[in-house]
Parts: structure tokens; C-alpha cells; sequence
């Protein structure tokens, strides 16, 4: 059994693939990437097969996450159905997914930061075409909700892979 993760932005070229290197990043080094089906996506299909913006791919390889061979690919309703948790990065995204999701699963769509609550931040803003400052914040809140994310499911992850599975830090 793999628990599919889902992460969704506007064009899949900055926050959504941060969030899919940082957290396949800490089920690596947690030796759970088998228990994980984890991708990206975006609301808008401007940049299908495009990869990560630059500057994504600096931050998240200072910190350690290779991004690089990420591309973009946009939101299917399917996908929806398909990942366990399809998460949005922001309340503009899970709007759309929550219109395009297919009937009875409307309420699949989550926000990433309910798993981070004690962050107070809703929504991972949108750090394109600002600073290198603005993708280290976004990059924060989102190594902090994966790493929420994953204590969330250490549940479901005992019973996939046994008891005492560590919940590893982003760095």
C-alpha cells in the first residue's frame, strides 16, 4: 500500500515542486520512499513540461533537495480521485481543485498548512518572480507542513511499514 501525496500550485514551477523534493527528501532519509506516490501539479497549464523555476531550484539545493529534473504538468480532475491527499498550497488552488474534482470527492482536496496549524499561515504565498527571500519563506512553511504531514500520517504509516518509523526533520 502507498499513500498518495498530491502537492498543488498555480503553475507547478515553484511551491509545489519544493514540497514534493523536500518531503520525498524526508522519506528518504526516513527509508520510507516506498510507502509514498508523491508528484506535483498545477492549476494552470502555461508551463507544462517546463522545469522549476531558478530560483526553486537554488533555495530548495541549498537546502539540500534536488529539484531540477521536476517538471510541470497541469491538475487532471483524475488526479483528484487518484491521491489519497491532493494538497493546496494556497485558497485560490483548492477552489479550482474542489470544482474540477469528480462528483462525491469535492472534499478530498485539503489545504497543506492544516499540518503545520502552529505555523497561523493558511496559504504558502506564491514566491514567483520575487526574491530570493520570498522562496526561502515560502520554502520554510513548506518543509514545516511536510514535516506536519508526515506525523499526521504516522498512523497509517505504522501499519504500512511497522511500529517506530521515524518522523525525520527537513534538514
Amino acid at each position: 500500500m502507498t499513500i498518495g501525496i498530491l502537492f498543488v500550485c498555480t503553475g507547478n514551477i515553484c511551491r509545489s515542486p519544493m514540497a514534493v523534493g523536500t518531503l520525498r527528501s524526508i522519506v528518504r532519509r526516513a527509508r520510507l520512499e516506498h510507502a509514498f506516490d508523491i508528484d506535483g501539479a498545477g492549476i494552470y497549464d502555461g508551463h507544462a513540461g517546463q522545469p522549476p523555476s531558478l530560483l526553486a531550484v537554488e533555495v530548495a539545493a541549498r537546502r539540500g533537495v534536488d529539484i531540477a529534473d521536476l517538471r510541470s504538468r497541469p491538475l487532471m480532475s483524475e488526479d483528484i480521485a487518484r491521491f489519497d491527499y491532493p494538497l493546496a498550497m494556497d485558497r485560490t488552488h483548492l477552489v479550482a481543485m474542489r470544482s474540477m474534482a469528480p462528483q462525491g470527492l469535492s472534499d478530498r482536496p485539503q489545504m497543506f498548512l492544516k499540518f503545520a496549524p502552529e505555523l497561523g499561515a493558511r496559504d504558502v504565498v506564491d514566491p514567483y518572480g520575487g526574491t530570493t527571500e520570498d522562496y526561502e519563506r515560502a520554502l520554510d512553511l513548506i518543509e514545516a507542513g511536510c514535516v506536519g504531514l508526515l506525523k499526521h500520517l504516522q498512523h497509517t504509516l505504522a501499519e504500512t511499514v511497522g511500529k517506530g518509523s521515524p518522523v525525520l526533520s527537513p534538514r
